[in-house]
């Protein structure tokens, strides 16, 4: 049996790691301040747009400040009862985040409906103000989420797209704006607000089913399970590879298990190592855990029901 916890990415992960919360910590700060502003300004111009794009706001707001805390959670060690540490938390901040985006578009569509069938006076110039300076405060937040580590962290990844989503958000109160000012077109205000309310539930849903990934032990879409099989496959002395099993703890911490059956005596040690460094080099797999067994004696998974 084999057990690999290689560091060697141990320092470029924990300067990720403070970048990400650095990221998360300004933008949190920015978003949360001015989204009081636009719920302000939503009110008083009576806009549903700006209050559907505070409303994001509120939620991006509150899914930065759960990240934060997920990841300042996340930092402390593993116990004899959490033996994996809080670092899963990441992944149930980023479910709880995507299921309150999805239910923010549900109620903006509910809202914009009623004023479809009667639309309210909105002071356009009002509106148009607060969506600009909107737009201006997402493009700031946008560029700090940037200099996280977006593509890895699937925390950093969702605060950036709903940041995204704001900024369109922003577009979209300012078109209103614009076309209700000039116009006095008063359905661009729902119209605009039920805009912003696809794309809330578009990015909602796109987190909420990537963390029940997560979170059912699916394979990361970065590792591919049977190029991983073959791969050690390729190892000489290796005849069999089976029971292998990947997924990851939170976004980026692969873990993976599996029984690799070789030929001859004396190539346990040799092939675990070349396996373990195989994982680690070309997969980015630092935990692994393999049993390698003698083709004669094989295991009961490795044609029965455990692959």
């Amino acid at each position: 049996m084999g057990h690999n916890h290689s560091h060697g990415h141990g320092h470029g992960h924990s300067h990720s790691h403070t970048n990400n919360k650095r990221a998360l910590f300004w933008a949190f700060l920015l978003i949360a301040t001015f989204m009081v502003v636009e719920v302000i300004g939503g009110v008083i111009t009576n806009s549903l747009a700006l209050l559907s794009d505070a409303g994001h706001m509120l939620s991006d707001a509150a899914a930065l400040g759960l990240s934060l805390f997920a990841m300042k959670l996340g930092e402390k060690n593993a116990t004899p009862s959490k033996t994996y540490g809080f670092k899963r938390f990441e992944i149930i901040a980023a479910a709880l985040n995507g299921l309150t985006l999805i239910i923010i578009s549900i109620y903006i569509f509910i809202e914009a409906y009623q004023r479809f069938t009667d639309p309210p006076e909105v002071q356009s110039l009002g509106m148009l103000t607060i969506s600009v300076i909107g737009l201006l405060v997402n493009i700031v937040a946008a560029w700090i989420l940037m200099r996280g580590d977006k593509d890895e962290n699937l925390n950093v990844r969702s605060a950036f797209l709903h940041v995204i989503g704001d900024m369109l958000g922003s577009v979209g109160a300012i078109t209103a704006a614009l076309l209700i000012y000039f116009f006095g077109w008063g359905l661009a205000d729902p119209i605009a607000s039920v805009a912003v309310a696809i794309l809330i539930i578009i990015s909602g849903w796109r987190v909420t089913k990537e963390s029940f990934h997560v979170l059912m032990e699916g394979a990361p879409e970065q590792v591919k399970l049977e190029e991983i099989k073959d791969e050690i496959q390729k190892i000489p002395e290796v005849k069999d590879v089976h029971d292998v099993h990947v997924w990851s703890i939170t976004s980026g911490v692969f873990m993976l298990s599996g029984h690799i059956a070789v030929e001859g005596e004396g190539a346990h040690d040799r092939v675990l190592h070349k396996a373990q460094k195989l994982l680690h080099d070309k997969f980015g797999i630092d935990h692994s855990t393999l049993q390698v067994e003698g083709e004669q004696h094989g295991c009961p998974c490795a044609h029965g029901p455990c692959n």
